[in-house]
């Protein structure tokens, strides 16, 4: 039994959302960081290193820099550099 062969309909409707997905992938990279993005960073600026913080804030500084490098706000570099610093912050006891 021979295959089927795929429509012209079909081929245009893969074609077109190829094209779609190729335009939005453009469009994503061509897209510059917010403004306020500075304002962003100065909120997640290390803290003294005396001041204790508490798990949940360090937590919550944890979900603050995945949420700016998720909006593309911070590069990979200052994501790992700022989350290896929270995560050395917290204690295990």
């Amino acid at each position: 039994m021979a295959a089927q062969r795929t429509s012209f309909e079909k081929l245009q409707r893969d074609r077109a959302k190829k094209a779609k997905a190729a335009a939005k992938r453009e469009k994503r990279l061509d897209k510059g960081p917010e403004e306020g993005a500075e304002e962003d960073l100065e909120v997640m600026a290390p803290s003294e290193p005396g001041t204790e913080l508490s798990a949940a804030e360090l937590l919550a500084r944890v979900e603050e820099i995945h949420r700016l490098f998720d909006a593309k706000k911070i590069s990979f570099e200052d994501f790992e550099e700022q989350k290896a610093d929270l995560m050395a912050r917290i204690s295990v006891e």
